[in-house]
């Protein structure tokens, strides 16, 4: 299951949200989401549905952050996780300035994931934060 440069649609978005743990949103939220995304990604499964995804946001200079990365449980530890990863990392290299600054924030479950295509915590100095309003 190659992923796809096309935005998955909303109800996929919103489904594949919902299996993979992530905050359910409002229904306005998806759409927004999915229109101003700088990139996204998807696998489809042979039934049609939507099994892993991811989405990178960016002012397409400088800042990109990689967001909603996820795979349905189902189809967990099978590399669609690092596929779509590996396409949105190449669609940056592909059409943003060099020097790009990619971040992202990561949970316990995806750290590795993310480590092995090279990204690293932030200095001991640096803290994430968030706030949702």
């Amino acid at each position: 299951m190659p992923p796809t440069c096309e935005p998955s649609p909303t109800r996929r978005y919103v489904r594949l949200r919902r299996e993979a743990g992530l905050r359910a949103k409002s229904a306005e939220q998806p759409e927004l989401a999915l229109r101003e995304s700088w990139s996204s990604c998807h696998v489809t499964a042979a039934d049609g549905e939507t099994v892993a995804m991811g989405r990178v946001l960016g002012d397409g200079g400088w800042y990109f952050v990689v967001a909603d990365m996820a795979t349905a449980p189902g189809h967990q530890r099978r590399g669609l996780g690092r596929a779509v990863l590996d396409h949105l990392l190449a669609d940056i290299r592909l059409r943003a300035p060099a020097d790009a600054y990619v971040t992202l924030t990561a949970d316990a479950a995806g750290r590795r994931l993310y480590e092995q295509a090279g990204f690293t915590a932030f200095t001991s100095d640096q803290t994430g934060m968030q706030i949702v309003l």
